[in-house]
């Protein structure tokens, strides 16, 4: 999504300085490198057009970004790895294969189902927050939501919505849910879990 702003700060020895929204939101950050033309020097107070990701330490910057009355230069956008996709089919078939031969009953399989779309429709929300600089979900929910078996949604909105895929201390984490959720979903499936009727 773009967003209009104009420049608040520029410190042109340095290469960086700062957005203000015209709406309402939080200042972004603008390094020299995110502007399509390099050929003409930011000036505070110029309105520009950008779009907004967020930066190793989940701060947000500025990215592509034009002057008022230029064209956008569109880069063709990156096709996403099915790798996760895969791993998420093959994942929802074996837990419907371990459900078929009883070792577990068929409400794992509806929470999985149910906590994975939750968790895809949580990042892409939030990505739209990071865009409009609103208050963001906490990192710790996006991570608990993994853990209580979300994780095959939240692994399709890193590859598909692109959100949260390149900040490495959060993917470790992410990571490390992942294991415990399956090391628990494999100790349940040597168990004999009640049925439904039993927990309500």
């Amino acid at each position: 999504m773009l967003v209009k702003g104009k420049i608040t700060q520029w410190d042109d020895a340095k290469g960086f300085g700062f957005i203000q929204p015209l709406l309402q939101g939080e200042r972004v950050f603008l390094h020299i490198k995110a502007l399509q033309n390099r050929t003409r020097r930011p000036v505070i107070g110029e309105v520009v057009t950008y779009s907004v990701t967020n930066d190793d330490k989940g701060r947000l910057q500025a990215q592509g970004v034009t002057f008022a009355g230029e064209k956008r230069r569109i880069k063709a956008a990156k096709t996403s790895s099915n790798a996760p996709l895969l791993l998420v089919l093959c994942f929802a078939a074996g837990l419907a294969l371990t459900v078929w031969l009883g070792k577990l009953p068929l409400y794992v399989l509806a929470a999985y189902m149910l906590l994975s779309m939750f968790t895809f429709l949580v990042y892409w929300l939030d990505k739209r927050k990071a865009q409009a600089g609103y208050w963001r979900t906490p990192e710790s929910t996006l991570q608990l939501l993994a853990l209580l078996g979300g994780w095959p949604g939240a692994l399709l909105a890193q590859s598909y919505l692109r959100h949260k895929s390149q900040k490495r201390p959060f993917l470790l984490l992410f990571w490390c849910a992942v294991v415990a959720n399956l090391t628990a979903l494999s100790w349940a499936a040597t168990q004999q879990l009640p049925p439904l009727q039993y927990w309500l």
